[in-house]
């Protein structure tokens, strides 16, 4: 009769202990991460170490603000030794041997993992409308002067060139005797894919300083499988026949600001009016390539009149109050650009190598997707638009958790309270920020109109051999 009041007393116990938060911690991590998305993931037959413990260390690595990798990694370990009792690797310099080996291949895991839990999570914002919309922009992240850096992502001879303009003849002595450049920093260019509702990294692209932007995203269209009714929105950087029939031929949309470096053609569809207009090129014409037919939007803004571009022909489906919201949301990845930079503080990354700078700049990307997922989770759950979620408040609730790792979750101090409450303020500031801004600038887009110009009978004849 004893051994049975020790064992329910025991029970008891059990059920009432304390739920500290580095058990919400890894509650939020174990949604995220989990052993049945690695299943597929094969390795080495030495390898010792699993992929879900070796993806968490990353992750936890990459939370630290420490100045050096290596502090970064002392503080992963020991977070993952008190969340999940284990280190997948004890060696600094063993993690990066395996993430710069593995990262290629984990990383699209990683991110399947995400778009599921975006789509489980986001209700109503994970579509606007039929559309999934995705924002694409690129960004420089900077790197230490190291060799091995210079020599991967410097642009080479910057300044140099034979087109170099000359300072021989200027009258400034002190000017003139300037060199004409310097090599700029070894910089990564970072090719964003972003989610327009959930206000959330979606996958991304990475390369030297002097990467285009464009083939970045080319190569995403390429390599992935997105959902159906994806609609890309971009700004007048993301033009050319070749970029958007590549997005036309793997059956997506896209939504693009245009200006005066494109020229479209009216009159030459059949449909004509409503703004439809034909990008056609005489390179695609003499190769008799079909054009492309584009539906033209005018917007107008503060600073005037804004010109867009999109492959959906059918106001309906697309129509021009969608067009302008769109757009106007598509500005928030600038917003997510410097909260990686600034916020995160990964606007300079901390590696010397260059292997070890993309595959941190990689997981940086990664756990700051986590930490924003997790908090636009538990703000939707009451109704916040993801709009109003401030990474700064998320980033400082998982940072809380991790430094007060053994207090009880409790009260206001519950990591999933704090996510909820990691929202941006709802009045308007007076002061100190907007005095640090020009009061009569508004950061609105605008350009110059694309030029317009009218079917010729030669355009017309073979635009109609095309069709016959």
């Amino acid at each position: 009769m004893k051994r049975k009041g020790k064992q329910a007393t025991g029970k008891k116990r059990g059920r009432n202990k304390t739920t500290t938060q580095s058990d919400l911690l890894r509650r939020a991590l174990d949604w995220v991460l989990n052993e049945k998305m690695f299943a597929d993931f094969q390795t080495h037959g030495n390898t010792k170490w699993t992929a879900k413990p070796l993806v968490a260390l990353a992750v936890l690595m990459s939370f630290s603000d420490g100045q050096r990798m290596r502090d970064a990694f002392a503080e992963g370990a020991r977070l993952s030794r008190t969340l999940y009792g284990l280190v997948a690797i004890a060696t600094f310099q063993g993690l990066m041997r395996a993430l710069v080996t593995h990262t290629a291949r984990l990383l699209p895991i990683v991110w399947h993992r995400l778009w599921q839990l975006m789509e489980q999570s986001g209700g109503a914002h994970y579509r606007i409308g039929k559309w999934l919309p995705l924002a694409v922009d690129g960004s420089r992240f900077t790197t230490p002067r190291t060799k091995s850096n210079e020599q991967a992502f410097a642009a080479k001879n910057y300044g140099q060139g034979p087109k170099a303009k000359s300072r021989r003849k200027w009258k400034n002595k002190k000017r003139r005797s300037k060199k004409l450049g310097a090599p700029v920093k070894p910089q990564i260019w970072v090719t964003l894919l972003w989610h327009m509702g959930l206000q959330l990294p979606w996958c991304w692209k990475s390369g030297p300083s002097t990467s285009s932007e464009r083939h970045h995203f080319a190569e995403m269209i390429d390599t992935h499988t997105f959902p159906e009714n994806t609609l890309f929105c971009g700004d007048a950087g993301f033009v050319g026949y070749d970029l958007w029939t590549t997005l036309l031929d793997a059956g997506h949309h896209f939504l693009v600001r245009v200006g005066g470096n494109v020229r479209l053609i009216e009159g030459l569809h059949a449909r004509f009016g409503d703004g439809v207009v034909c990008l056609w090129p005489d390179k695609a014409a003499q190769k008799k390539q079909p054009p492309i037919v584009l539906r033209l939007i005018e917007v107008q803004n503060e600073r005037g009149t804004m010109y867009l571009v999109t492959s959906v022909l059918n106001q309906r489906a697309l129509s021009l109050s969608q067009a302008a919201r769109l757009y106007k949301l598509r500005w928030g990845i600038e917003l997510q650009f410097r909260g990686v930079k600034q916020t995160f503080r990964r606007g300079k990354l901390r590696s010397r190598t260059a292997a070890h700078a993309l595959v941190e700049l990689d997981w940086s990307l990664v756990a700051l997707t986590i930490v924003q997922l997790l908090a636009v989770k538990e703000q939707i759950k009451i109704d916040v638009p993801p709009e109003r979620t401030s990474v700064a408040q998320a980033i400082r609730a998982v940072r809380h958790a991790i430094q007060y790792g053994s207090d009880p979750g409790v009260g206001d101090s519950k990591l999933t309270i704090q996510l909820r409450d990691a929202t941006k303020d709802t009045y308007d500031r007076t002061r100190p920020k907007t005095s640090r801004y020009r009061s009569c600038h508004k950061d609105k887009p605008t350009a110059t109109k694309p030029i317009l110009t009218k079917a010729t009978k030669k355009q017309k004849q073979n635009y109609h051999a095309l069709a016959l």
